[in-house]
């Protein structure tokens, strides 16, 4: 195992679904501990800002994880010194149309979620790892969700996507024991970001309303400092899972 495994000063970490919310608040703990972050997401305007916020850590990175020509793309777009991505964050994802009963939802909204939730972290994490094995060091935290072993109606498939990352995490962290690549599943429950409004297409009063009724949630700075704690962690040690919870959860 390689002993760099923990972050060090300079350390690349490429995070998606940087643009706002969890990846946003992760970017920043990630610069925090030293840390250059690639600010990757799909809408320039918004990956622009959260990587300018961190100075001469962040870098922008334009990158739609459903799409393998833009995968491809974007990574072969790094400078030389930027390429050597230490640690990935497979933040992005959705659940547009959720909430709803299987055969009342749009099937295009379905398959999108797979495509985004799990086919697109597969994808960049496919892209990321050869890397990761050639340098013997690397962490790959997934973003699951308390859903992917807690699932309910109307989340057929946000659930059932969320269960693949679960099953996914653990066979990658399998395949790569013993090696400095280290796999970390952090499965949060409710979080109030803009989350609720992709779901809902923008419907602020529906979102709104959402969290509202849930009560307290978490915010977007308790799922990156957890992350940051995994990161942290000496190389003997592999935080598999974290699940984080309102203190208010039953």
């Amino acid at each position: 195992m390689n002993e760099a495994t923990m972050p060090r000063p300079g350390s690349i970490a490429l995070v998606t679904g940087a643009s706002s919310g969890i990846g946003a608040a992760t970017a920043q703990a990630l610069a925090a501990l030293g840390c250059r972050v690639i600010c990757a997401g799909r809408r320039a305007d918004r990956v622009e800002e959260v990587a300018a916020g961190l100075g001469d850590k962040g870098l922008p990175l334009v990158l739609d994880v459903t799409d393998p020509a833009s995968i491809d793309g974007a990574l072969a777009s790094l400078s030389h010194d930027w390429r050597e991505i230490a640690i990935l964050v497979n933040n992005a994802g959705g659940d547009k149309g959720g909430r709803e009963r299987f055969d009342q939802g749009d099937i295009e909204d379905w398959v999108g979620t797979i495509e985004t939730n799990v086919t697109g972290l597969i994808r960049i994490t496919y892209a990321v790892i050869s890397g990761m094995i050639e340098r013997d060091l690397g962490h790959i935290v997934n973003i699951g969700s308390v859903s992917g072993f807690t699932p309910y109606a109307g989340g057929t498939i946000y659930a059932g996507s969320k269960y693949a990352v679960h099953g996914f995490s653990e066979s990658l962290r399998k395949d790569y024991r013993g090696t400095g690549i280290r796999v970390t599943e952090v499965l949060p429950g409710l979080v109030r970001t803009e989350f609720a409004f992709q779901r809902w297409e923008g419907d602020p009063k529906k979102a709104q309303k959402f969290y509202d009724d849930f009560g307290e949630c978490l915010v977007p700075e308790d799922i990156a400092n957890t992350i940051a704690f995994a990161v942290s962690q000496p190389p003997n040690v592999v935080i598999s899972q974290l699940v984080v919870l309102p203190n208010a959860a039953p």
